[in-house]
């Protein structure tokens, strides 16, 4: 992604890159929301503890989701989900155009993640570990993360939520936090 799409920048100049002197950044989004999808897919995938039986019995040509393709498809359906509503919430109050910078100043923040999950990955499945108390350190580390991203969006320079303070609680409850609350229920219950 470096080399072709952002034309040879190194990681600094990635994460320390302008909204007006930034090129594809549709790609740039696209190729990191994939690479944060299938990797936390892999992550949590270990974590379930059944795939539900309606899905369990659904048969596509003959194969069936696993764990890892039921986390997977989760995964993608809260990616898109929350996308969408993002979209619809920017455009609903009258951002339209901070709606761009939004998912430009995301990207930055879920590149930072994806290597960081990638690194997490690595050591869940190639370094003996005991995956009972790994489970509590996951769940301390996408708090914190959670906790950071809310900061995160609502300091940024960029000023990438909404200016009204009503809007960024809208925003943050309804966008942030009730997604999470139905992508644990998806996965854990």
């Amino acid at each position: 992604m470096m080399n072709i799409i952002e034309r040879g920048a190194n990681l600094k100049d990635f994460l320390l890159q302008k909204y007006f002197d930034a090129s594809n950044n549709l790609p740039s989004w696209i190729i990191t929301s994939c690479v944060t999808a299938l990797t936390l897919a892999v992550l949590i995938s270990q974590y379930i503890p059944i795939v539900p039986k309606y899905i369990a019995d659904l048969s596509v040509l003959g194969y069936q989701l696993n764990k890892f393709g039921y986390s997977l498809v989760i995964v993608i359906l809260f990616y898109f989900v929350k996308t969408t509503l993002g979209f619809i919430f920017y455009q609903s109050i009258g951002d339209g155009k901070k709606w761009l910078v939004f998912y430009f100043t995301s990207t930055k923040f879920y590149f930072v993640l994806s290597f960081l999950l990638i690194i997490l990955c690595v050591t869940h499945y190639y370094f003996p570990i005991d995956r009972n108390k790994m489970f509590l350190y996951y769940l301390f580390f996408f708090s914190f993360v959670f906790i950071f991203k809310v900061f995160f969006y609502l300091f940024h320079k960029n000023n990438v939520l909404p200016e009204k303070w009503y809007y960024k609680f809208l925003y943050i409850c309804t966008l942030q936090i009730a997604p999470l609350l139905l992508l644990w229920k998806l996965l854990f219950f």
